[in-house]
């Protein structure tokens, strides 16, 4: 037998016969491609009330701050508690709390939807770090970790994929009710399967300190650990580059490849296509490869992908070599993303990685949260491929950071001797 087929044999195995694992990322599926549903038609229905761009900034505002503020805390109170039981609650708390968005007709009620975009936000970082928590424990085994990862990341590319195309058919055929209603119900149904779910953590805190003591305890975990240091880099890298991204894609598209919105859609679809081949390269062969090893290499090849996807219309504007890159771009993004979550999950243990987990995303979204305002107008000023491009250099760097410290030590006759990653 083959070694593709034998991996590929292995993976169907741990699947089939991890019931918890199945349960899972079917609830994941589910409720991201409702997320997915809504903040896609929701986005187009803000900017067609009121062809205001400032507010379709604020509703991005609506989305950013409470993760900012919040996701630290959020790890702490995760880790007090059963992660399975706050994942169904999060999920049931959300489905009742969509529904206002029904209400909203014409643009004097577009505050309603800012309003619900920060209570869901608010609620979003007790469910990722509940579930960035869980996710361990059903791989039941560190060596499953990297395919895991990579099964969860492709769960999040087919839900966008997904998600997204039926945002924009929803919202055109039944308008913003009929978002309400499929992001509830993918809620519902998410928490339904959560509920199924066997896995109870083996240990559960036996003191607690208070909150601002356990928050502390977290982030002297991640200060005396220079893997989670190097992830802490990583993810306020990355939301420096999310920001500028997230913020001048489309103008880019628009302003920098004139092109319309039918290619936008055909980048974003293959953006998506692409992470999911890439999550199913890394799911079959990701085991060949140290953690280490898939992080720091992933991130440099994204990084100069994503140099050149946004630097190749100074010689050539047209749009299809965007296309082709954003698509190729998902393998290394597969690979440093199962990576990196693998090097997460192995250097934090159970009662303490909601705590770290928050501590890294509330960092991430606070940088994200200031590369969004500053992106537009430096932007402006300097133009749109220098700001943009951000992304690909911070990726870069961060390569550069973890091949320089994440690099193994190991001990040959007394001797310290390097292995690069």
């Amino acid at each position: 037998m083959s070694l593709e087929k034998s991996l590929r044999r292995s993976r169907w195995r741990l699947l089939t016969e991890n019931r918890d694992l199945s349960l899972f990322l079917s609830a994941s599926l589910v409720s991201q491609t409702g997320d997915w549903i809504l903040d896609t038609g929701m986005a187009f229905q803000v900017y067609l009330l009121t062809h205001s761009t400032l507010a379709s900034a604020a509703v991005m505002l609506a989305t950013q701050i409470p993760q900012v503020v919040l996701g630290s805390v959020a790890g702490v109170i995760v880790d007090r508690h059963d992660r399975r039981r706050m994942m169904i609650g999060t999920n049931v708390i959300s489905a009742l709390v969509i529904w206002p968005v029904a209400l909203v007709q014409d643009s004097g009620s577009v505050w309603i939807i800012l309003v619900v975009a920060a209570v869901t936000n608010c609620v979003s970082p007790f469910f990722s770090s509940a579930e960035a928590s869980l996710l361990p424990g059903l791989a039941r085994r560190p060596e499953n970790f990297v395919t895991v990862n990579a099964l969860h990341a492709q769960v999040r590319n087919v839900a966008r994929l997904i998600g997204a195309a039926l945002g924009g058919i929803l919202i055109t055929v039944g308008g913003l009710t009929a978002l309400a209603v499929a992001d509830t119900a993918s809620f519902l149904v998410a928490a339904v399967l959560v509920v199924a779910i066997r896995h109870r953590l083996a240990s559960t805190p036996t003191r607690r300190t208070g909150l601002l003591a356990e928050w502390r305890a977290g982030l002297a975990i991640v200060r005396h650990n220079r893997v989670l240091l190097v992830l802490a880099a990583f993810f306020l890298l990355r939301g420096v580059g999310e920001g500028a991204m997230g913020t001048l894609f489309a103008p880019f598209v628009n302003d920098v490849l004139g092109a319309g919105g039918s290619v936008y859609g055909a980048i974003l679809a293959a953006q998506a296509i692409g992470g999911i081949v890439g999550g199913l390269v890394i799911t079959l062969a990701g085991r060949r490869a140290s953690p280490r090893r898939l992080f720091a290499w992933g991130t440099l090849a994204f990084g100069i992908l994503d140099l050149a996807l946004f630097l190749y219309p100074l010689i050539d504007a047209s749009s299809w070599p965007a296309v082709l890159l954003i698509a190729v771009v998902g393998v290394p993004g597969a690979a440093l993303n199962a990576g990196m979550l693998t090097l997460f999950q192995s250097t934090t243990g159970d009662l303490t990685r909601g705590r770290v987990f928050g501590l890294l995303v509330s960092a991430e979204n606070a940088t994200m949260l200031l590369s969004t305002l500053l992106a537009g107008t430096l932007a402006g000023s300097v133009g749109i491929i220098p700001v943009i491009s951000t992304q690909g250099v911070v990726y870069v760097l961060t390569s550069v950071i973890a091949l320089t410290v994440l690099s193994r030590r190991r001990r040959s006759g007394g001797v310290l001797v390097s292995e690069p990653v």
